[in-house]
Protein backbone atom coordinates (compact mmCIF):
# COMPACT_ATOMS: atom_id res chain seq x y z
CA UNK A 1 0.00 0.00 0.00
CA UNK A 2 1.16 3.38 -0.90
CA UNK A 3 0.90 5.91 1.76
CA UNK A 4 -0.93 9.18 0.50
CA UNK A 5 1.55 12.22 1.01
CA UNK A 6 -0.17 15.28 2.29
CA UNK A 7 -1.16 17.94 0.04
CA UNK A 8 1.72 20.48 0.07
CA UNK A 9 -0.11 23.12 -1.76
CA UNK A 10 0.01 25.33 1.46
CA UNK A 11 3.57 25.10 1.51
CA UNK A 12 4.18 25.81 -2.09
CA UNK A 13 7.91 26.89 -1.86
CA UNK A 14 8.94 23.06 -2.12
CA UNK A 15 7.45 23.31 -5.61
CA UNK A 16 9.84 26.24 -6.85
CA UNK A 17 8.82 29.47 -7.42
CA UNK A 18 9.08 30.73 -10.83
CA UNK A 19 7.12 33.50 -10.69
CA UNK A 20 9.03 35.11 -8.04
CA UNK A 21 12.29 34.21 -9.04
CA UNK A 22 11.31 35.89 -12.55
CA UNK A 23 10.54 39.08 -10.59
CA UNK A 24 13.56 39.28 -9.23
CA UNK A 25 16.38 37.56 -11.43
CA UNK A 26 18.71 40.41 -12.75
CA UNK A 27 17.77 42.27 -9.60
CA UNK A 28 21.28 43.72 -8.79
CA UNK A 29 22.09 45.80 -5.68
CA UNK A 30 21.66 48.64 -7.27
CA UNK A 31 18.17 48.08 -7.84
CA UNK A 32 16.96 46.87 -4.76
CA UNK A 33 15.01 49.57 -2.55
CA UNK A 34 17.05 51.57 -0.17
CA UNK A 35 16.04 50.32 3.10
CA UNK A 36 16.20 52.63 6.04
CA UNK A 37 17.95 50.61 8.73
CA UNK A 38 20.71 52.03 10.97
CA UNK A 39 21.33 48.71 13.53
CA UNK A 40 21.42 46.35 10.66
CA UNK A 41 19.17 43.68 12.16
CA UNK A 42 15.66 42.57 11.55
CA UNK A 43 13.22 39.37 12.47
CA UNK A 44 11.03 38.14 10.29
CA UNK A 45 8.20 35.99 11.06
CA UNK A 46 7.38 33.38 7.95
CA UNK A 47 4.40 31.38 8.14
CA UNK A 48 3.45 28.71 5.24
CA UNK A 49 0.78 30.69 3.61
CA UNK A 50 2.61 33.19 2.41
CA UNK A 51 4.94 31.29 0.69
CA UNK A 52 4.19 31.27 -2.91
CA UNK A 53 4.30 31.79 -6.78
CA UNK A 54 4.07 35.80 -6.18
CA UNK A 55 6.54 35.49 -2.90
CA UNK A 56 9.62 37.02 -3.08
CA UNK A 57 10.63 36.77 1.07
CA UNK A 58 13.43 34.52 0.69
CA UNK A 59 15.03 35.73 -2.05
CA UNK A 60 14.85 38.82 -0.28
CA UNK A 61 16.42 37.89 2.93
CA UNK A 62 19.38 36.97 1.07
CA UNK A 63 19.86 39.99 -0.97
CA UNK A 64 19.39 41.63 2.80
CA UNK A 65 22.36 38.97 3.80
CA UNK A 66 24.61 40.16 0.97
CA UNK A 67 24.49 43.63 2.27
CA UNK A 68 25.46 43.16 5.43
CA UNK A 69 21.76 43.23 7.39
CA UNK A 70 21.24 40.51 9.91
CA UNK A 71 18.23 38.76 9.51
CA UNK A 72 16.48 36.10 11.89
CA UNK A 73 13.76 33.94 10.34
CA UNK A 74 10.64 32.82 12.88
CA UNK A 75 8.81 30.14 10.84
CA UNK A 76 5.15 28.87 11.57
CA UNK A 77 3.67 26.32 9.00
CA UNK A 78 0.07 26.03 10.42
CA UNK A 79 -1.73 24.49 7.53
CA UNK A 80 1.44 22.16 6.91
CA UNK A 81 0.26 20.95 10.56
CA UNK A 82 -3.06 20.61 10.18
CA UNK A 83 -2.75 18.73 6.82
CA UNK A 84 -0.79 16.05 8.09
CA UNK A 85 -2.68 16.17 11.62
CA UNK A 86 -6.16 15.44 8.98
CA UNK A 87 -4.17 12.57 7.11
CA UNK A 88 -3.53 10.94 10.64
CA UNK A 89 -7.46 11.00 11.83
CA UNK A 90 -6.54 14.24 13.76
CA UNK A 91 -8.85 16.77 13.86
CA UNK A 92 -7.54 20.22 14.45
CA UNK A 93 -8.76 22.99 16.55
CA UNK A 94 -7.98 26.33 17.56
CA UNK A 95 -9.22 28.24 20.52
CA UNK A 96 -8.54 32.28 20.08
CA UNK A 97 -6.41 31.44 16.72
CA UNK A 98 -4.06 29.22 18.73
CA UNK A 99 -3.97 25.33 18.19
CA UNK A 100 -4.67 23.00 21.02
CA UNK A 101 -2.13 20.52 20.93
CA UNK A 102 -2.29 17.03 22.29
CA UNK A 103 0.23 14.65 23.08
CA UNK A 104 -0.58 12.85 19.49
CA UNK A 105 -0.89 16.25 17.96
CA UNK A 106 2.56 17.50 19.31
CA UNK A 107 4.19 14.43 17.89
CA UNK A 108 3.09 15.87 14.52
CA UNK A 109 4.13 19.54 15.36
CA UNK A 110 7.63 18.67 15.96
CA UNK A 111 8.13 16.27 13.40
CA UNK A 112 6.49 18.43 11.23
CA UNK A 113 7.89 22.10 12.72
CA UNK A 114 11.23 21.57 13.18
CA UNK A 115 11.96 18.61 10.39
CA UNK A 116 10.01 19.55 6.97
CA UNK A 117 9.24 23.21 6.99
CA UNK A 118 12.28 24.05 9.16
CA UNK A 119 14.68 21.77 6.98
CA UNK A 120 12.49 23.47 3.52
CA UNK A 121 13.33 27.04 4.29
CA UNK A 122 16.66 26.52 5.33
CA UNK A 123 17.97 24.89 2.11
CA UNK A 124 15.47 27.19 -0.14
CA UNK A 125 17.99 29.90 0.95
CA UNK A 126 20.98 27.93 0.46
CA UNK A 127 19.61 26.92 -2.94
CA UNK A 128 19.28 31.06 -3.06
CA UNK A 129 22.91 31.92 -2.41
CA UNK A 130 22.13 32.73 1.13
CA UNK A 131 23.96 30.86 4.40
CA UNK A 132 21.37 29.43 6.79
CA UNK A 133 21.37 27.59 9.92
CA UNK A 134 17.87 25.63 11.15
CA UNK A 135 16.84 25.39 14.48
CA UNK A 136 14.08 25.33 17.20
CA UNK A 137 13.36 26.62 20.51
CA UNK A 138 14.63 23.62 22.42
CA UNK A 139 18.17 23.97 20.73
CA UNK A 140 20.16 25.49 23.90
CA UNK A 141 17.47 25.99 25.62
CA UNK A 142 16.60 29.11 23.60
CA UNK A 143 13.02 29.08 24.16
CA UNK A 144 11.72 28.06 27.93
CA UNK A 145 8.01 27.97 28.51
CA UNK A 146 5.25 26.35 30.31
CA UNK A 147 1.45 25.63 29.85
CA UNK A 148 0.08 28.92 29.91
CA UNK A 149 -3.94 27.80 29.55
CA UNK A 150 -4.79 24.25 30.24
CA UNK A 151 -7.62 24.05 27.50
CA UNK A 152 -4.95 24.18 24.86
CA UNK A 153 -3.13 21.37 26.07
CA UNK A 154 0.71 22.07 25.30
CA UNK A 155 0.60 25.19 24.33
CA UNK A 156 3.44 26.89 25.77
CA UNK A 157 3.59 30.72 27.46
CA UNK A 158 7.12 31.90 27.50
CA UNK A 159 9.29 32.24 30.25
CA UNK A 160 12.63 33.20 28.86
CA UNK A 161 14.72 33.13 25.79
CA UNK A 162 18.40 32.26 25.84
CA UNK A 163 19.63 34.60 22.53
CA UNK A 164 23.46 32.90 23.00
CA UNK A 165 22.51 30.06 20.17
CA UNK A 166 20.61 32.95 17.82
CA UNK A 167 23.82 35.24 18.96
CA UNK A 168 26.15 32.75 17.81
CA UNK A 169 24.29 31.94 14.24
CA UNK A 170 24.52 35.47 13.10
CA UNK A 171 27.92 36.33 14.61
CA UNK A 172 29.07 33.52 12.30
CA UNK A 173 27.36 34.90 9.22
CA UNK A 174 24.23 33.12 9.19
CA UNK A 175 20.53 33.20 9.18
CA UNK A 176 18.88 31.72 12.35
CA UNK A 177 15.66 30.12 11.36
CA UNK A 178 14.07 29.00 14.20
CA UNK A 179 10.76 26.52 14.12
CA UNK A 180 8.56 27.36 16.88
CA UNK A 181 9.17 24.60 19.65
CA UNK A 182 9.84 25.10 23.54
CA UNK A 183 11.20 23.38 26.23
CA UNK A 184 8.95 22.94 29.15
CA UNK A 185 10.37 24.10 32.12
CA UNK A 186 7.72 22.42 34.52
CA UNK A 187 7.99 18.43 32.99
CA UNK A 188 11.29 17.29 32.71
CA UNK A 189 10.69 14.22 34.11
CA UNK A 190 7.51 13.35 31.67
CA UNK A 191 8.69 12.44 28.21
CA UNK A 192 5.45 13.41 26.29
CA UNK A 193 5.59 16.44 28.19
CA UNK A 194 9.16 17.78 28.13
CA UNK A 195 8.70 19.83 24.93
CA UNK A 196 5.74 22.95 24.36
CA UNK A 197 4.22 23.96 20.92
CA UNK A 198 4.22 28.01 20.85
CA UNK A 199 2.49 29.98 18.54
CA UNK A 200 5.29 31.33 16.03
CA UNK A 201 3.44 34.80 16.05
CA UNK A 202 4.32 34.54 19.70
CA UNK A 203 7.93 33.65 19.75
CA UNK A 204 8.93 36.31 17.39
CA UNK A 205 7.32 38.86 19.01
CA UNK A 206 9.42 37.72 22.35
CA UNK A 207 12.44 36.83 20.42
CA UNK A 208 12.56 40.24 18.92
CA UNK A 209 11.88 42.04 22.31
CA UNK A 210 14.63 40.09 23.67
CA UNK A 211 17.23 40.61 21.03
CA UNK A 212 16.04 44.34 20.67
CA UNK A 213 16.10 44.28 16.92
CA UNK A 214 15.63 46.93 14.85
CA UNK A 215 12.31 45.57 13.60
CA UNK A 216 9.80 43.21 13.62
CA UNK A 217 8.06 42.12 10.27
CA UNK A 218 5.67 39.68 10.31
CA UNK A 219 4.10 38.09 6.89
CA UNK A 220 0.70 37.14 6.84
CA UNK A 221 -1.84 35.96 4.19
CA UNK A 222 -3.99 39.29 4.43
CA UNK A 223 -3.20 42.93 3.24
CA UNK A 224 -2.68 43.53 7.10
CA UNK A 225 -4.39 45.02 9.62
CA UNK A 226 -8.42 45.34 8.79
CA UNK A 227 -11.16 47.45 10.52
CA UNK A 228 -14.96 46.39 10.66
CA UNK A 229 -15.16 47.26 6.76
CA UNK A 230 -12.41 45.18 5.96
CA UNK A 231 -10.21 48.29 4.95
CA UNK A 232 -6.61 48.13 5.52
CA UNK A 233 -5.48 50.17 8.76
CA UNK A 234 -2.04 51.72 7.51
CA UNK A 235 -0.95 52.88 10.73
CA UNK A 236 -1.55 51.58 14.78
CA UNK A 237 -0.26 53.47 18.18
CA UNK A 238 0.19 50.64 20.78
CA UNK A 239 -2.84 51.95 22.68
CA UNK A 240 -4.79 51.73 19.55
CA UNK A 241 -3.61 48.26 19.21
CA UNK A 242 -4.78 47.73 22.68
CA UNK A 243 -7.99 49.05 21.91
CA UNK A 244 -8.06 46.53 19.01
CA UNK A 245 -7.74 43.20 20.99
CA UNK A 246 -10.01 44.32 23.06
CA UNK A 247 -12.89 44.77 20.23
CA UNK A 248 -14.63 42.12 17.95
CA UNK A 249 -13.31 43.68 14.67
CA UNK A 250 -9.77 41.25 14.80
CA UNK A 251 -9.60 37.82 15.73
CA UNK A 252 -8.31 34.38 14.77
CA UNK A 253 -4.94 34.47 13.94
CA UNK A 254 -4.55 38.19 13.94
CA UNK A 255 -4.75 38.17 17.75
CA UNK A 256 -1.69 36.79 18.38
CA UNK A 257 -0.23 39.02 15.93
CA UNK A 258 -1.43 42.10 17.59
CA UNK A 259 0.24 40.81 20.93
CA UNK A 260 3.44 39.82 19.41
CA UNK A 261 3.96 42.93 18.22
CA UNK A 262 2.85 44.69 21.35
CA UNK A 263 5.51 42.31 23.06
CA UNK A 264 8.39 43.40 20.48
CA UNK A 265 7.40 47.40 21.09
CA UNK A 266 8.71 47.12 24.36
CA UNK A 267 12.19 46.90 22.83
CA UNK A 268 11.97 47.38 19.14
CA UNK A 269 10.92 50.47 17.30
CA UNK A 270 8.56 49.53 14.37
CA UNK A 271 6.81 46.08 14.03
CA UNK A 272 4.51 45.67 10.13
CA UNK A 273 2.17 43.14 9.58
CA UNK A 274 2.09 42.81 5.94
CA UNK A 275 1.21 40.35 3.18
CA UNK A 276 4.03 38.33 2.43
CA UNK A 277 2.08 37.33 -0.51
CA UNK A 278 3.19 39.90 -2.68
CA UNK A 279 6.44 40.65 -4.42
CA UNK A 280 9.24 42.74 -3.38
CA UNK A 281 7.57 43.50 0.22
CA UNK A 282 10.32 42.83 2.61
CA UNK A 283 12.45 45.57 0.99
CA UNK A 284 10.01 47.91 0.36
CA UNK A 285 8.81 47.69 3.95
CA UNK A 286 12.08 48.35 5.42
CA UNK A 287 12.35 51.29 2.62
CA UNK A 288 9.28 52.84 4.75
CA UNK A 289 7.02 52.35 2.04
CA UNK A 290 3.40 52.14 2.36
CA UNK A 291 2.98 48.76 3.08
CA UNK A 292 0.17 46.93 5.57
CA UNK A 293 0.05 47.75 8.86
CA UNK A 294 2.84 49.77 10.92
CA UNK A 295 2.77 49.64 14.57
CA UNK A 296 4.90 51.93 16.94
Amino acid sequence: MVEERPDLKHFPLVQGNEEGQRQTEGLGHSDFPKTEISQGTILVKIGGSTLGSHDTSLRDLVELQRQGIRSIVVHGGGKVVSDWMQRQGVRPKFIRGLRVTDNQSMEIVVAVLTGFVNKTLVSSIQALGGRAVGLSGVDGGMIKARIGEPELGLVGEVVSIDLEPIEAIMESGYIPVVASVATNIYEADDPSQVMLNVNADTAAGEIAAALGVERLIMLTDVEGVLDSSRRLIPSLTQGQARQLLGSRVIADGMVPKLGACLKALEKVQSAHIVDGRKSGVLPNTLANDDVGTRLT
